[in-house]
């Protein structure tokens, strides 16, 4: 028997269990807009233009066509650029995705908005280090990631503080009601964009995931990229997720951090917006919460520094640092236990 043959042979004998895989990175995309749900909706509901379960049914639909928009640069970045794609294998993976998954669960039950993104590549910092040492690092892509954390959050404050003090210059002369009827209609229109953002650059994390997947069992034909089938598979599991809702954390984003108005919200989805199509335009995997709470900061603040309660902040930052080494060591300990079974 060929050397191609008995290839093809070991990556037959692990179809169920790539299958098995496959399944479990969509349940952790679904769970990525389940938790995220709060990013898109938190703003519009919480200033009443849309009820929760029209909310959630807009961003769910922008989520899902972000496909036609955004290509996979930012999956080529955690594809290969986070681990080395020769050392991953179904336990690296199934590593990272628990340890994902259960970091998400973790902070969704306390209704704490840390970021699903960094979960994950923290999962697979996590299980690539179990596998191979630091040497499994892809150092470069780390450090790009890892800087998002900071700039996301600043760039979203930026925006969403100068945008409200632009707008809140243009519109000095109108009556609040007047104001107000305004910026519930093109509200509907920034929450669109952002949750068209939200959507094209996490659901591509999950797919980038999947196509390391198929690549190191051999299904990609020795060449990295993302199937069809893939992209759509992870749009349509984070637009479902994204309707099922994340109730604890829309709480938490829209209205304990700082009470918002159409015209407020209308700034920080842009704002936020503005900073996803930049990042996903440049591959980089950054956090939609770190993002829109970085927004919702800045256009309170621009009200009053007062306006924003800050220990809330406070305890999301915390929830930030603590995301990527405790995701990296519950896909470690994932890993490891994977490797008990098989």
């Amino acid at each position: 028997m060929t050397g191609e043959s008995d290839a093809m042979d070991a990556a037959t004998l692990t179809l169920p269990f790539l299958f098995a895989l496959i399944a479990v990175a969509l349940a952790f995309d679904f769970l990525n807009g389940l938790h995220d749900a709060a990013n898109s909706i938190a703003t519009i509901v919480s200033t009443r233009v849309l009820r929760p379960q029209y909310a959630v049914a807009w961003a769910a639909f922008f989520n899902f066509i972000a496909f036609l928009f955004f290509g996979t640069k930012v999956a080529m970045t955690v594809g290969t650029g986070i681990v080395a794609a020769n050392i991953v294998d179904p336990h690296v993976v199934f590593g990272a995705l628990m340890g994902a998954i259960s970091w998400n669960l973790i902070t969704w039950y306390f209704g704490i908005p840390s970021s699903s993104s960094h979960a994950l590549i923290g999962g697979l910092i996590g299980a690539g280090i179990a596998k191979a040492g630091t040497a499994a690092i892809v150092w470069s892509g780390v450090i790009k990631t890892t800087s998002a954390i900071v700039l996301s959050p600043l760039n979203g404050f930026g925006f969403g503080l100068v945008l409200m003090l632009v707008v809140s210059w243009m519109f000095i002369r109108y009556t609040p009601f007047a104001v107000d009827r305004t910026f519930r209609s093109l509200q509907l229109v920034s929450a669109s964009l952002y949750s068209l953002g939200h959507g094209g650059n996490d659901a591509q994390k999950t797919m980038g995931i999947i196509a390391v997947l198929l690549y190191s069992q051999g299904y990609l034909g020795g060449e990295f990229y993302v199937p069809f089938w893939v992209m759509l598979s992870c749009y349509f599991m984070m637009g479902l997720g994204t309707l099922i809702g994340g109730w604890r954390i829309v709480h938490t984003m829209g209205s304990k951090i700082t009470r918002l108005t159409p015209m407020q919200g209308f700034c920080a989805e842009t704002g936020g917006a503005i900073t996803l199509f930049g990042a996903t335009w440049l591959g980089i995997p950054v956090s939609t919460t770190h993002t829109i709470t970085g927004c919702i900061i800045g256009v309170g603040t621009a009200k009053r520094v007062s306006a924003v309660r800050w220990g809330v902040a406070t305890n999301i930052v915390y929830a930030w640092i603590i995301t990527i080494p405790a995701a990296a060591a519950i896909g470690a300990l994932f890993y490891w236990l994977s490797g008990l079974f098989g």
